[in-house]
């Protein structure tokens, strides 16, 4: 957690003139990222088929600013709250489901330091990837076996070395850094680590070749030897006898946290697929000529009308459901230091109540919109397949069943969830 700022790669885009000076406010910048999403909307569906590496988009996420969202003005950022970011992941989303989703977690990552650093690691990590303008990756998938850490002499004294192999990461080889999380052997001490991408011993199969979010570098990934000092092990400080870590409430909140931006990505999704199908509605779709009342136009027909009425509105409670869950998690960020078990375990649940409505919004809009669109909106030139791909894809990350019996559980028995990888 102690990288110097010239220890990964120096950011490779500067703030591109045609955004011109930094939106002032949360709702500028959420306007910021739908002008973003607009551009990534004009052929997403040409570069989900091609499924090349987002080195582009990751750039246009640089250029425009969003990428150093969360990281404090003092070192280029915009110093702004989760609440922003959601939004912005939500925004970015509707546009391409890929790209919110690579910016969602770089969010996450590039918030590690805060949720398990020590001060003078925030702090470096902060800087560093404000001024430079890293974008964060992470091979950190739970279900797979843990990383192993080796303790090794190096140049200045011992090393921990990362060995071992995730069968998913994200971010893979578009980002700047990326965040390691393993078991020192022989030991139940976990410890995480920010390690410069570009290196040999991490190394991208690039083997990521599911239904949807194709364009996330999820792939597997090789991590073979990588070493970092004690100063760069998350939390930990020196002790007389060695290294300690010293665990807080709020080090569990990652959890939450990306669950509360899976939950933006699908809303997000969700709402390019209404609008994209609107859009085709309007210009394309055709009345049905063996009505009883036969319209001129498809828009006027009453159970075109009645449809996207109805998606709309669950689109909208969904929504107002996240931004509750948005609230709670920007109380707990206020006092990290103080925040208490039953203020985190509300907060989950919530986020978790947010979570089951999102995805099942989300995959009935990706499903239905067919239905007012017709039969020729199937070609494969339309895209409208792109929505549900994405979120049916992303959605099996963990069960929502899980998290409706975790509010079940809340509400039956006053039950909290407690802190694991997944609640």
């Amino acid at each position: 957690m102690s990288l110097s700022p010239t220890s990964a790669a120096p950011a490779d885009a500067t703030r591109a003139p045609e955004w011109g000076p930094a939106p002032t406010g949360s709702a500028g910048w959420v306007e910021r990222a739908h002008a973003v999403a607009n551009r990534l909307s004009l052929d997403a569906v040409e570069r989900d088929r091609l499924g090349s590496a987002p080195h582009a988009e990751v750039r246009l996420l640089k250029e425009a600013g969003l990428v150093t969202l969360l990281a404090p003005a003092e070192h280029g950022g915009a110093g702004a709250s989760w609440t922003t970011a959601l939004q912005v992941v939500r925004a970015v989303s509707a546009g391409d489901g890929s790209i919110g989703q690579l910016l969602g977690y770089h969010y996450l990552w590039a918030w590690a330091a805060r949720l398990v650093g020590t001060p003078e690691q925030i702090a470096a990590v902060e800087q560093a990837a404000g001024e430079q303008e890293w974008f964060f990756g992470g091979a950190v998938n739970p279900r797979d076996d843990d990383l192993t850490i080796r303790l090794v002499d190096g140049p200045g004294g011992q090393q921990l070395s990362f060995n071992g192999r995730k069968s998913f990461s994200t971010g893979g080889r578009v980002s700047d850094v990326t965040v390691l999380e393993g078991v020192i052997e022989g030991t139940e001490q976990h410890v995480f680590a920010i390690v410069p991408t570009e290196q040999p011993g991490l190394r991208f199969a690039g083997d990521w070749d599911n239904l949807g979010q194709r364009l996330t570098e999820s792939g597997s990934v090789e991590i073979d030897d990588v070493r970092v000092d004690w100063a760069s092990a998350a939390g930990y400080v020196a002790t007389g006898t060695g290294h300690e870590f010293v665990p807080r409430v709020y080090n569990t909140l990652n959890v939450p946290l990306i669950q509360a931006v899976f939950v933006n990505l699908y809303l997000g999704i969700a709402q390019g697929a209404l609008r994209t199908a609107a859009t085709y509605t309007r210009g394309t779709t055709r009345a049905w000529p063996y009505a009883k009342d036969v319209k001129e136009r498809a828009v006027d027909e009453f159970h075109v009308q009645e449809t996207y009425g109805d998606l709309t509105a669950r689109l909208w409670a969904a929504e107002a459901l996240a931004d509750r869950a948005a609230e709670h998690l920007e109380r707990i960020n206020a006092h990290a230091d103080t925040v208490t078990p039953h203020e985190r375990g509300e907060a989950a649940v919530v986020v978790a109540a947010a979570k089951q409505v999102a995805t099942d919004v989300a995959l009935e809009i990706g499903t239905k919109v067919f239905e007012v669109t017709g039969a020729r909106a199937s070609a494969n030139h339309v895209g409208l397949d792109i929505f549900w791909r994405n979120v049916r894809t992303h959605s099996l990350h963990d069960p929502v069943a899980h998290k409706r019996a975790e509010v079940g559980r809340y509400v039956l028995l006053d039950e909290l969830p407690a802190p694991t990888w997944y609640t």
